[in-house]
């Protein structure tokens, strides 16, 4: 499939979706896959669909940690990715919170979730279809983001990933 041919998206939270939800993650030894995760991006790979993960991380914004130690996470589960055939092609990030302690960090954000931002950018940045494409977030504030994108939103809340892809395939009448 042609680098830029119009496919449609899966948008992935990070934290409680691709990784077990542990509060402010940004070490490789903090971070566990949750089961099915790689699997389900190497499947929607695959399937020639892009993979983009949208994730709020006001940790940078509290002082908890920097950018440049949640990158060394990112490149991290890139690699780790790479290992198990699966990739994802961008991760957008929000490091802004308006109660943050980190000047440059405090403010509101359009990429706060439940804002759309980060989905508008990933759309603007690659050629999305979006009436096929989807998130699975594990907030109400990542179904919201979605929906204000204008694109399917489905709330994960725990168990296998890659099983719940499957179910919400089924839902759009995609299967995989």
């Amino acid at each position: 499939m042609a680098a830029r041919e119009p496919r449609p998206a899966l948008f992935l939270d990070r934290d409680g979706v691709i990784n077990v939800d542990r509060n402010y993650i940004y070490r490789v030894e903090d971070f566990a896959w949750i089961d099915g995760a790689a699997d389900v991006i190497r499947t929607f790979n695959d399937k020639g669909w892009w993979v983009f993960v949208v994730t709020n991380q006001s940790g940078i914004a509290r002082g908890y940690y920097t950018e440049e130690q949640m990158q060394t996470l990112h490149d991290w589960m890139s690699a780790e990715l790479e290992q198990r055939g699966a990739r994802i092609d961008r991760i957008y990030h929000c490091p802004f919170h308006e109660e943050g302690t980190i000047e440059r960090y405090t403010k509101d954000s359009y990429d706060r979730k439940p804002k759309p931002g980060m989905l508008i950018r990933a759309m603007t940045d690659f050629p999305v279809i979006k009436e096929r494409s989807f998130l699975i977030g594990d907030k109400q504030a990542d179904l919201e983001a979605a929906q204000a994108a204008g694109v399917r939103g489905f709330l994960f809340s725990g168990g296998n990933l890659s099983q719940f892809a499957d179910w919400a395939l089924a839902d759009l009448g995609e299967g995989r």
